[in-house]
């Protein structure tokens, strides 16, 4: 359980630096981020369900980045304080996809 709170601590602190670097890519506040980042896993949680693992967002190749950059645009419908831009989302899927390779955050 701890592992799970401390993933989406990162996940959330990972969302707020990229709003401040990343253009059309904005979350407002920490609560919004934390809030963003557990639709955003709970999102790619339900597509690696439906597609299978490799297409899941902590999945490696152009499936699982396409998947990740869709998650993260949907997730601003879902998450009042995020608005995402189409290349907001995929810079995002970028950003999100070389911070998992330093730091992994998938639950073993």
């Amino acid at each position: 359980m701890v592992r799970l709170i401390v993933r989406f601590i990162i996940s959330a602190l990972v969302l707020v630096v990229l709003s401040f670097i990343l253009p059309g890519f904005e979350v407002a506040g920490f609560g919004g981020a934390l809030l963003a980042a557990v639709v955003i896993a709970l999102l790619g949680y339900g597509a690696e369900y439906i597609l299978g693992e490799n297409a899941s967002p902590q999945g490696r190749g152009l499936a699982s980045f396409i998947v990740a950059a869709i998650v993260i645009y949907v997730a601003q419908f879902i998450v009042p304080a995020m608005t995402v831009s189409i290349l907001g989302a995929i810079l995002a899927a970028i950003a999100v996809g070389i911070a998992d390779s330093v730091v992994p955050t998938k639950l073993r």
